[in-house]
């Protein structure tokens, strides 16, 4: 990560030593050997920093890592500093950087800015010195000396007892291990790689050495091998490791001559050693993708039935082995509730209470085992731990209490686990580093929205360009990364894409402490100490208030979490003291109000405002020139109080206000050739968004337009045809139940289109939607359809998604069979003249999810609601009284299977999240009246 603040500072500094104007006379020479000092510091840092984590590697190196982290962050401080000052003085006669250069001479701290910069170099060179009398091993030797395995015998005693733990003691693994065994004994006669992929601690380890154990698996397999791999390990060391188990297998002893045998040799000595014989390899603790290359060629495909089963936190192991071999992956998920009970009762009560937990211990002892999260690891330890202790509630209280702090981190049993969960921290690439302890900015157990996190790394700079691609598309290859490493649990996902995430407690608390140690990010729980933090300060009710790290350089980000009061005072403190922020958050907070300090924040990158009570925007925000995200959902801001192009590198606009859902912008937009989303935006003062803007914002993924005129329908076509990126499209008309989209004229649609809400007239449905394949999510209001419209929607092969309201016109509504194969969830709502609803076999085979209502005129309870075997979820407002009496009496085993069934009467029009609330608040919306 050290690397990656490096990396940071190199690449602006480059900007300013490139061009044809010196800066201040012994400035510009002094940067430069700045520059150069750093770009060879950081080839040490690609290796000292992914060591510092990690065995082997003193605290003298750490204390250097962390000492060039603070020196880089220094560096970007004084230049952000420069380009501040340059900002505050805006002269037009000469470029900007002339114009640093003329201002540095008139500074009265000129002399101090030179010096600075001699002193950071001074620094540098220092560094680079001590870094020199350090001799580690580079990262392709691996660990050789005694001190590299000094500690490890604690570190690895989560591991070794996983591998002869009782049967008796297990827990949850008779799935499993059940059904690993069948995939080692039966299948096809391919050799095949069977992956075991799971976080860090779930069971891993156990579930396959107890698969491995099984004496059905022992006598299927002539030859068998149990091989740990870890981090670092040597391929000679382990092709010996297979032939030695081998030999053991067959009694065999073991010649002298292997001993000194290399590489190729040994791979042809276990191909002859083996012949035709069936085999079964374990390779326990993979990291490396690559891994598997290493090994292929020693174990050949006889196409006899061998296995080769690997235990892996990486799923990205699983698949580099896809172009040789037969892969099938299996996920190792954490415990549920009931089960990891059951685990620490067996493990902290076995010897007092035989395994059953007093009942005045109940309440603390779930809150304990709900804080491991379901990993078995951290169960075992913490309940082994328990089991040494007094069973007493104050006890319990002390420990739960330090559960997740220090007290966790000094006791050697817990310390181990959160050791081996560390493992996955120090086998992070540089670039993934900061992302990954970005997570901590996050309260415990917050729900994390997928393009929110994203846009915060985009912004922070944690993102490194590549060709072709955008850097939201780059930090979504880094989130993918994280997610088959284990280190992110996705929540939610729709049609293939995260809506939501998180991580679990345990790894949480991984983040914090290496956040703590590099003075990364610190969580707080209020405003009340304002320097020498971190480089990142969250600020949350679950906060601490004394900051247990520090750092010279300025705070940059600041994101505030749970609701907390910030006064104004305190907001115009923080806009005035942290005058270098590049992102600053403050969704859900209660605040409703921005000062005109605001303008001071000339390096904002990211603004979020969401469901805050802000009304107004200060105009001072025209200064915010680097801004990229703006964020405005849900407050109260109806209009830009400056013009849009004041933003040249804005990537997302966001907007949806509390009263008109849409926000009114002034200026063109056609110059913003970053802008990625612009979503909702109101158009209906503004035609020149549509008929001039728009038509160059060929890159836009989402977009979001209200209040649209007939007349302007046909530009926007033209407008959309070119747009070959989007990904989500929303047009209301600007009278929904009157006024007609005209959106006929548009022969080639974005075909990469996934989500599509159109609220208003339509004369018919475009026949354009038909050929968007890859359609998820179709939402229609006050569209009037007809039938040959619904059979058009049926035929789109995968829909996930439907909502129709007051969108269909017809008496009838028939769903065939083979219709609608992919939805999930269906909406149906304000169906004013439906009287009669069809459901053929075959028909909606995967749905999950109905909300209907209101249906004044439906009766009859339909009766293929017995066809939908998956529905989970049958909702009902609105709907006449013979309908609701029949479904509750008469006819109620068409609906049996369903868990979920909500009528009249069973909702609470106060809960926001009814289906009925909803319904109301729509139709409120409008103007209509709910029958």
């Amino acid at each position: 990560m050290a690397e990656s603040a490096v990396s940071l500072v190199v690449d602006k500094l480059l900007p300013l030593l490139t061009q044809e104007v010196k800066l201040l006379k012994g400035v510009h020479d002094e940067l430069v050997g700045v520059k150069d000092e750093l770009e060879v510091i950081r080839a040490f840092l690609k290796d000292a920093d992914s060591k510092a984590g990690k065995e082997g590697i003193g605290e003298g190196v750490k204390v250097l890592v962390n000492q060039i982290r603070e020196e880089a962050h220094h560096i970007e401080d004084v230049i952000d500093d420069y380009m501040l000052h340059v900002a505050r003085h805006p002269d037009n006669r000469h470029g900007l950087l002339r114009h640093i250069a003329s201002l540095i001479k008139t500074f009265s701290s000129r002399h101090e800015i030179a010096s600075e910069i001699k002193d950071i170099k001074s620094s540098l060179l220092d560094i680079k010195n001590r870094s020199q009398t350090f001799h580690f091993i580079s990262s392709n030797q691996g660990a050789s000396s005694s001190n590299s395995n000094a500690g490890r015998g604690l570190m690895d005693h989560p591991r070794l007892s996983s591998l002869f733990i009782e049967e008796a003691e297990l827990v949850g693994i008779e799935s499993p291990r059940d059904e690993l065994i069948s995939y080692l004994l039966s299948g096809v006669s391919q050799r095949t790689v069977i992956a075991v992929v799971g976080m860090g601690g779930v069971g891993k380890t156990t579930v396959a050495k107890k698969v491995y154990d099984n004496h059905r698996v022992k006598e299927h397999f002539q030859y068998h091998a149990w091989i740990t791999v870890s981090q670092s390990y040597d391929k000679r060391e382990l092709l010996r490791s297979i032939l030695k188990r081998f030999y053991e297998v067959k009694n065999g002893l073991f010649p002298d001559r292997i001993v000194t045998m290399e590489e190729e040799e040994l791979i042809k000595e276990i191909r002859e050693y083996l012949g035709q014989e069936r085999y079964l390899v374990v390779f326990d603790d993979v990291w490396e993708i690559g891994f598997w290359g290493n090994m292929e060629h020693a174990l050949l495909d006889h196409d006899n039935g061998s296995r080769i089963l690997a235990t892996t936190r990486n799923e990205d192991v699983a698949n580099f082995s896809r172009g040789s071999s037969l892969v099938h992956v299996y996920h190792i998920e954490p415990l549920p509730q009931k089960e990891a009970w059951e685990l620490f009762c067996n493990k902290a009560f076995r010897s007092e209470f035989k395994g059953q937990c007093p009942k005045d211990l109940e309440e603390l002892s779930q809150d304990i085992v709900r804080r491991c999260g379901g990993l078995p690891l951290a169960i075992v330890a913490v309940s082994g731990l328990l089991a040494t202790k007094e069973k007493s509630i104050l006890e319990w209280k002390k420990f739960l209490s330090g559960l997740g702090g220090s007290a966790m981190v000094s006791d050697p049993y817990i310390d181990s686990v959160t050791n081996i969960l560390s493992l996955s921290y120090g086998d992070l690439p540089y670039h993934l580093k900061s992302c990954f302890l970005y997570f901590g900015m996050f309260p415990e157990d917050f729900s994390i929205v997928h393009g929110r996190i994203i846009r915060l790394w985009v912004a922070e700079g944690f993102v490194e360009e590549k060709p072709g691609m955008t850097l939201e598309d780059v930090g979504e290859e880094y989130f993918i990364e994280l997610v088959r490493r284990n280190l992110v649990q996705v929540d939610e996902v729709f049609h293939g894409v995260p809506l939501t995430c998180h991580v679990h407690d345990m790894v949480r608390d991984v983040i914090l402490s290496k956040s703590e140690e590099l003075s990364f990010c610190h969580v707080s729980s209020s405003c009340s100490t304002f320097q020498g933090i971190a480089r990142h300060l969250s600020i949350s009710n679950r906060g601490s208030n004394t900051p247990k790290s520090s750092t010279k350089s300025q705070t940059r980000s600041i994101m505030v979490f749970d609701e907390v009061k910030l006064q104004k005072a305190t907001i115009q403190v923080i806009l005035a003291k942290f005058k270098l922020l590049t992102t600053l958050d403050f969704e859900n907070c209660p605040i409703d109000h921005l000062p005109k300090e605001l303008g001071n924040l000339l390096h904002l990158r990211y603004l979020n405002l969401r469901n805050t009570k802000v009304a107004k925007l200060p105009k001072s925000i025209r200064k915010l020139h680097n801004l990229e995200s703006l964020d405005l959902r849900y407050s109260f801001v109806e209009e830009l109080p400056v013009k849009i192009s004041n933003f040249p590198k804005l990537r997302h606009l966001l907007a949806e206000d509390k009263k008109t859902r849409a926000l009114k912008i002034k200026g063109s937009i056609k110059h913003l050739e970053f802008l990625q989303t612009l979503s909702k935006i109101n158009v209906d003062d503004n035609v020149s968004l549509i008929n001039d803007g728009l038509q160059v914002s060929t890159e836009l993924k989402t977009l979001g337009i209200r209040n649209l005129k007939r007349e302007h329908g046909r530009y926007l076509c033209t407008a959309l045809e070119k747009m070959t990126h989007l990904r989500l499209l929303l047009v209301c008309s600007i009278n929904p139940t009157n006024e007609v989209l005209e959106l006929q004229s548009m022969s080639s649609p974005p075909l990469e289109l996934r989500s599509i809400w159109l609220e208003g007239q339509l004369e018919r449905l475009p026949n354009w939607i038909s050929k968007i394949h890859n359609l998820a999510e179709l939402r229609l209001s006050f569209t009037n359809l007809k039938d040959d419209s619904f059979e058009v929607l049926q035929a789109l092969p995968n829909l996930n998604r439907l909502g129709l309201v007051c969108a269909y016109n017809g008496e009838k509504m028939h769903f065939e069979g083979g219709g609608f194969q992919k939805l999930k969830s269906l909406y149906l709502v304000g169906l004013s003249n439906l009287k009669e609803m069809l459901i053929d076999e075959g028909a909606l085979p995967l749905l999950e999810k109905l909300q209907m209502g209101p249906c004044p005129k439906l009766k009859e309870v339909p009766s293929g609601f017995k066809y939908l075997r998956y529905l989970k979820d049958l909702s009902f407002t609105g709907m006449t009284n013979e309908f609701t009496q029949r479904l509750s009496q008469q006819e109620s085993e068409k609906v049996r299977h369903v868990p979920i069934i909500q009528y009249d009467g069973t909702y609470d029009p106060s809960d926001e999240g009814s289906y009925e609330a909803w319904v109301e608040r729509y139709f409120r919306r409008v103007g209509i009246k709910m029958t």
